[in-house]
This record gives C-alpha cells, sequence and structure tokens, in this order.
C-alpha cells in the first residue's frame, strides 16, 4: 500500500448493535461507524423503540440492516441479529459506543491468530473526559492466568458493547440466555464459552469509546444487574460458592428499595433457575473464584445508583 492511500476496506466483521429510544444517539455512532477505515457491514435490532429511531435509520442509513422485532428482547436482540452475520467475527457495540479506526482489524487479526480465543475486548474511553473506564483496570489486571499464546490478559467475561466475538463460538454457547435478559449477561456466556474450552482476552490496542447516555434508569440498571448475578451465581456455581456469594450479597448491597426489589425478582425466578442449574466443573469454579475475589476489591462492580 503506497503512502497516503487509504486502508482497504475488512470484510472479516460486521457490527451489531441493540437500541430502544435513543435515535440521536444511535445516529451519531452509525455516523461514526460509516466513516471506518474497515467499512464494517453493521446490523441493528430496534428493541421496540418509540421515537422514531427505525424510520430514522431506514431514512439515513439505508445500507444497515435494520431488525423490528416489535417488543424490547433486550440482550437477545444481539442474538436475532447474529442470526443474520456472514462474517467470521461479530462486533458488538452499542448506541452510546464507537469503535476507534483500526480497532476491528487489530481484533480480526487478534482472532485470525489463535483459533481457540472466542473473544478480545477493548480499552474502553469515557468521553468526553477521555478517561480510562474504572473496569479497565480490572481488564488490565485480571487474576487468570491463560496460554502463552494470548494475545493480552485472560478475562473471565466481557463487556458486550466493546468485544468482538467469533461468530462461531457465538452461536456454539447459544447466545445470550433469554432469562437474563438484560444487564451483566456477558457472565453467563462467557463462563459457558469458558467451559468449552475458549478463551476471552483483553487486547489494549484495541479502543473504544462511550458516551454514556443520559437516557438511563441507573436504579432499574441497578436491580436487573444484582437479580442477574444472583442467577447466574445459582445457575452455575457449586452450592457452596452460591451461597457465600449469596449471603455476601445481602451483606454489602445498599438496604434499599432497589435491593429489596431486586432480591424479590430473583427469588421468583428461582424455579427456571433451578430447572436449568448447571454447576462448572472445579477448574472453571477456581477461575470464577479468583475473579468474585478480584472484583470485591475494584471499583467497577457497585450495586449503587
Amino acid at each position: 500500500m503506497n503512502a497516503g492511500t487509504p486502508p482497504a476496506p475488512d470484510p472479516r466483521v460486521t457490527v451489531v448493535i441493540i437500541t430502544r429510544d435513543r435515535c440521536s444517539e444511535l445516529l451519531r455512532t452509525l455516523r461514526t461507524l460509516s466513516r471506518l477505515p474497515e467499512r464494517p457491514a453493521v446490523i441493528v435490532t430496534d428493541n421496540d423503540s418509540r421515537d422514531g429511531t427505525a424510520e430514522a435509520v431506514a431514512r439515513h442509513f439505508p445500507d444497515v440492516r435494520l431488525l423490528t422485532p416489535g417488543q424490547n428482547l433486550g440482550a437477545v436482540g444481539r442474538n436475532l441479529a447474529v442470526r443474520q452475520v456472514r462474517t467470521p467475527y461479530v462486533a458488538f457495540c452499542d448506541d452510546d459506543t464507537w469503535w476507534d479506526p483500526g480497532a476491528l482489524r487489530i481484533a480480526a487479526d487478534r482472532l485470525d491468530a489463535h483459533e481457540r480465543l472466542a473473544a478480545v475486548t477493548a480499552r474502553i474511553i469515557v468521553e468526553p473526559g477521555g478517561e480510562d473506564d474504572p473496569v479497565v483496570a480490572e481488564l488490565r489486571d485480571s487474576p487468570l492466568t491463560g496460554p502463552s499464546w494470548l494475545p493480552g490478559p485472560a478475562i473471565g467475561s466481557f463487556l458486550a458493547a466493546a468485544t468482538v466475538m467469533r461468530t462461531e463460538a457465538f452461536r456454539e454457547a447459544g447466545g445470550f440466555h433469554p432469562g437474563i435478559w438484560l444487564g451483566g449477561e456477558e457472565e453467563l456466556m462467557a463462563t459457558d464459552l469458558m467451559r468449552s474450552g475458549w478463551w476471552l482476552a483483553y487486547v489494549p490496542e484495541m479502543v473504544i469509546h462511550h458516551a454514556a447516555s443520559p437516557v438511563r434508569d441507573s436504579t432499574d440498571r441497578r436491580v436487573l444487574g444484582l437479580r442477574n448475578t444472583l442467577w447466574f451465581t445459582w445457575l452455575r456455581r457449586p452450592a457452596g460458592s452460591a451461597l457465600r456469594r449469596t449471603l455476601y450479597l445481602l451483606a454489602t448491597v445498599p438496604r434499599d428499595r432497589a435491593s429489596l426489589r431486586a432480591f424479590a425478582h430473583a427469588g421468583r425466578g428461582l424455579p427456571w433457575v433451578l430447572r436449568q442449574r448447571s454447576p462448572v466443573p472445579p477448574a472453571i469454579e477456581r477461575r470464577l473464584a479468583a475473579l468474585e475475589r478480584a472484583q470485591r476489591q475494584g471499583t467497577a462492580r457497585r450495586y449503587v445508583g
């Protein structure tokens, strides 16, 4: 390639976005994606927006594949989109995040090089300040060890708004669990991927930007996050570990109405959770226990708001 010649588009990655009632933010993200040198295909699942999102996407971005299931599917909207993906890799993105130029090419190169690497997660920069998201330290200092070929620290979960995944691995894991719906939905998939012999890594050379949407209910997000943490714990952790984690959460979360709602909702879902319960083997449980210890000392996961 001659100096000054723009890089060729990269056909290896499709970007998948779920959105609901954030039209202006989604349009900003789509504009940014359209300028990326990789020129990725983009699929948007509109989770039953009422603010004209679908119409605006169809009007301004006719090349974007738009899915309108007619209901709010939460994270399962990504499953719907991935069914349409024909590239080996899928980059997840939220309507308030956008990929840095070159990041998708880096991700595809890393995934090309390592066939048992399921996903790579990017460094997340918070806008407009430009500082690292608090979760970056947790990813960078992951307590897990992995094979020497990993392109960065081994991690035990990922953030769907900042991760490029092997399409085959996503489908093998069954996508995001419909029972979890939304809020920490990545933890269950990551654990099932690890159990199947896949690895996940943090790759700081990849960068994604996040300008947190003002159109969000932080209390509802906390309720869903805590409920889903409890459900994941009882779906996959051995009984002793699940009980200890539950008691720890009971002792440490804020004693308020939101926490009460989360525990009540988790309790109502316990019958289906116990029916689907499948504890991980000891080797994977050791990884989960190490991650839990690290999370207790970090600042990224706090059930407040």
